[in-house]
């Protein structure tokens, strides 16, 4: 695992300096603090920071091939790199090194952007065709390793694993993008649509960009979709023992490695199942780590506990208590751009504790979105029945009106709490999940915004794009389509981006095999039972995961790496709390309400609400913009 970052100049070729890709490399130095390198050509400049993980002394970047006609800086893993080797080796390619880098240079000499279809793994690179004088940027299937991009002032485009290698150019800008502002205040992350900085693009999942010295910038184009258009055929037994040959194949791909590995392990069934398949593939112990909490409805690691001893791994774990958000700073330098999705300091001490003793560690990332595992889904599922039962303009009037009038009742118990689901009834399907994404609606947002933002805004509401995207979605059904979105739109935004900072903070690589694409792809075909039976999510993964796992770890309500928060800011983090609204860079930005942001603070302070993600938004919008040098 590694950075990358690079200057191309397109249009005009020029000079690239050296120092500054250096420069952008070494902001990103934890990503690979095993060594670095940097590459020019006229007009072209490619960097690396390496963390050593395969052919540990004899693949380093830039690499060029062994013609010299091309030279790649490469950031993740390809699993079937070997397969591929072979392969290419039969048609005569010859090898100079053991790794996986070089394979992705031959790959693309010999079947061109076409390469990508071949390569099994999670990766972002740039490969510069020096005969072609072309630089051919791709990010993999699902987003786990990113790729930001922007062009400067002299017409060059600068590209970084990281917004902070970006930053580190001189001539990089530094104004907020209100787009992207309102998208984070919708989602809590921002999304692969948007970046915070202005003029900052992302490279999206599953997507390349082809660019050719002397011709004009082109678009993105998209080489991977993910699709729910087929269903697959099958016995539930037949269905299960496909499932567990498609995961046991996908672990066993990601536990080849040249240093230490491990897993984390939450209790969960997820990361239950990694750490069962992979005790049945290794001769060893597995060693695994764990974190918890001081609060002791969200602690959880009495089921990772028995878990471990179930497989008889090497486990360590630690607790989270209210002082470690005193690291608030140091979460926001991981992650760059605002994100306000509160399990990152957990995932980070988790990746800590893993880091100390392993290189790489096995993740249970990804199965929610792929076999329908949230709450949300199923709860979405059973209302489009109910969307489909009865027509638009009565589920408007009678659902819409109770959803207005209904109480927000956050202190209430769950079955009480009816005004969201009164109120995702009376939309549309997509409109109504777009909805259950969001931390904070459109009329919660556009109540805090400032006139002025409101019209730097113009119309603009972030909910549409993703109301877009599920209408435009490969899917026969509402099931389908929320999970769609979540895959390509929640998952790298949100969940990828969460692990791919926190582990390379500390320089640990976390590979995600349930992300693998066939299996994926297999999750996807399921027939929408064997996802929802009933109010179980992730029914098949589940029903074949028996043979392994005990009934309570697999069918205990889901509750995922929940931060207690709200609890916190009722205690000892009063003081940030009520900070918001008076005093910080946020309330001086002219963009808020502070009135408003106020009331917040107090009414959850005392009870009345629970506005704790809210909250917990505006505090890492403030310290994040702060560190960006948007806001002083």
């Amino acid at each position: 695992m590694c950075g990358i970052a690079g200057i191309f100049h397109a249009e005009t070729p020029k000079p690239v300096d050296p120092k500054r890709v250096e420069r952008m490399c070494d902001a990103m130095v934890h990503r690979g603090p095993d060594g670095a390198g940097v590459w020019t050509d006229l007009g072209v400049g490619l960097g690396h920071r390496r963390l050593s993980i395969i052919d540990l002394a004899g693949s380093p970047q830039p690499m060029l091939s062994a013609d010299e006609r091309a030279v790649i800086v490469f950031n993740g893993e390809i699993y079937n790199f070997r397969e591929l080797r072979a392969e290419l080796a039969r048609g005569g390619t010859r090898f100079r090194t053991s790794g996986d880098t070089e394979v992705i240079l031959a790959a693309w000499q010999k079947w061109g952007a076409g390469c990508l279809e071949r390569l099994d793994g999670m990766f972002a690179f740039a490969l510069y065709d020096r005969a072609k004088r072309q630089l051919f940027l791709a990010r993999d299937r699902f987003g786990v390793k990113p790729l930001f991009m922007t062009r400067l002032p002299d017409g060059g485009l600068a590209f970084a694993s990281e917004l902070k290698g970006l930053i580190a150019h001189p001539q990089m800008r530094r104004a907020l993008d209100p787009h992207a502002l309102d998208a984070y205040l919708t989602w809590g992350y921002v999304p692969d649509s948007h970046a915070i900085l202005a003029g900052v693009t992302k490279l999206r999942a599953g997507n390349y960009l082809l660019l050719e010295q002397g011709k004009p910038m082109p678009k993105q184009r998209r080489w991977y979709d993910i699709s729910f258009a087929e269903r697959a055929r099958g016995s539930e037994a037949e269905l299960s023992a496909e499932l567990i040959g498609r995961m046991r194949n996908a672990v066993q791909s990601r536990m080849v490695s040249d240093v230490p590995l491990g897993a984390f392990l939450s209790g969960g069934v997820d990361s239950s199942s990694v750490v069962a398949l992979m005790s049945e593939a290794s001769a060893h112990s597995v060693a695994t780590c764990s974190i918890g909490f001081d609060v002791a409805a969200h602690d959880e690691t009495t089921y990772a506990e028995r878990v471990a001893a179930q497989f008889g791994t090497k486990h360590e774990a630690r607790i989270v208590g209210k002082d470690d958000f005193g690291a608030l700073a140091q979460i926001a330098a991981m992650f760059d751009e605002p994100f306000a999705d509160a399990s990152a300091l957990p995932t980070w001490r988790v990746c800590q504790l893993a880091r100390e003793k392993v290189t790489v560690a096995l993740s249970g990332d990804g199965a929610d979105e792929a076999f329908a595992g949230y709450r949300r889904q199923v709860f979405h599922h059973h209302e489009e029945r109910v969307r489909g039962m009865l027509p638009e303009a009565f589920r408007e009037s009678v659902f819409g009106g109770l959803g207005r009038v209904w109480p927000k009742a956050d202190w209430a118990p769950r079955p009480l709490r009816a005004k969201a689901t009164l109120l995702a009834l009376a939309q549309g399907g997509d409109a109504g999940y777009a909805s259950a994404l969001a931390v904070m609606g459109s009329q919660v947002r556009h109540a805090l915004y400032s006139s002025a933002f409101k019209r730097q805004l113009a119309g603009f509401r972030a909910e549409d794009e993703l109301v877009g995207l599920m209408r435009k979605a490969p899917a026969r059904s509402g099931l389908d389509r929320a999970q769609y979105a979540d895959l390509t739109f929640w998952l790298p935004g949100d969940i990828l981006t969460k692990i791919d900072r926190t582990s390379m903070s500390v320089s640990l690589e976390a590979r995600e095999p349930l992300l693998d694409h066939r299996l994926v792809e297999f999750a996807s075909s399921l027939p929408e039972r064997m996802r929802v039976r009933g109010t179980t999510g992730k029914y098949l993964l589940k029903s074949a995961m028996g043979r392994y796992l005990p009934r309570d770890i697999l069918y205990r309500s889901k509750q995922g790496f929940v931060t207690p928060i709200a609890e916190w800011m009722r205690g000892p983090l009063q003081g940030d709390v009520r900070a918001i609204a008076a005093g910080s860079a946020l309330a001086r930005s002219g963009l808020f309400d502070t009135s408003r942001i106020a009331q917040m603070a107090e009414d959850h302070i005392a009870g009345r609400s629970d506005h704790s993600r809210g909250l917990w938004q505006m505090l890492m919008l403030d310290v994040s913009l702060r560190r960006l040098g948007v806001w002083s």
